[in-house]
């Protein structure tokens, strides 16, 4: 088995490859092209990022500053929003949803390295994939690990790490993040606190 191989196959590999580090370079430089955009390039930020990534549906924005190790290994549906500082450690497929919104300074890891010192220091490393359900609000400065699933509708909290898989249609928060409740009725009367819903 090729490292190209492991590296899809969530098997031990080395990153320092250069059959892979020539791929992921080429990535890098489309990646710098897209974080030197002006505000007002939307649609070449658009063609930038179409290019960059492995699947962009419609409606999909990213707020420089980008960071991924490839982009090439990462999938957005439908209207996904990005905030600065989204850091996608896309070594393994990221698979995101549709209307997924991601706050700012969030960090989405498929890459690992194992814990024996020897292997680490000849830069072994693994990679699993992150799968993100419809609907998802990721909030800022969150850390999702690899071989996570968060499920469709779910609210992470600003701050958590999430250290394990997480199910639809929860509030789940924490370092480790763990679900703090369901989404309720009263969800759909107050937007936060006890701001009542007006629209």
């Amino acid at each position: 088995m090729t490292a190209k191989e492991r590296m899809k196959n969530q098997k031990l590999y080395f990153c320092t490859d250069p059959e892979i580090q020539a791929e992921q370079t080429a990535c890098l430089e489309i990646l710098y092209d897209f974080n030197q955009t002006r505000p007002r390039e939307a649609q070449k930020r658009d063609e930038l990022l179409r290019q960059l990534l492995g699947g962009v549906g419609k409606n999909c924005y990213v707020e420089p500053p980008l960071h991924a190790n490839w982009g090439r290994n990462t999938y957005f549906g439908d209207n996904v929003y990005a905030n600065f500082n989204l850091t996608l450690v896309d070594d393994g497929d990221i698979y995101v949803g549709d209307s997924v919104m991601f706050g700012p300074n969030v960090t989405v890891a498929t890459a690992g390295h194992p814990v024996e010192p020897e292997l680490r220091r000849r830069a072994a490393q693994f990679n699993i994939p992150v799968r993100i359900g419809n609907n998802v609000w990721i909030g800022a400065g969150s850390v999702i690990l690899p071989g996570i699933t968060i499920g469709d509708n779910t609210v992470i909290g600003a701050g958590s790490v999430v250290t394990r898989d997480i199910p639809a249609n929860v509030v789940a928060v924490g370092n480790p993040c763990r679900v703090l409740r369901e989404i309720s009725r009263r969800d759909r009367e107050y937007y936060y606190k006890d701001l009542k819903i007006d629209l």
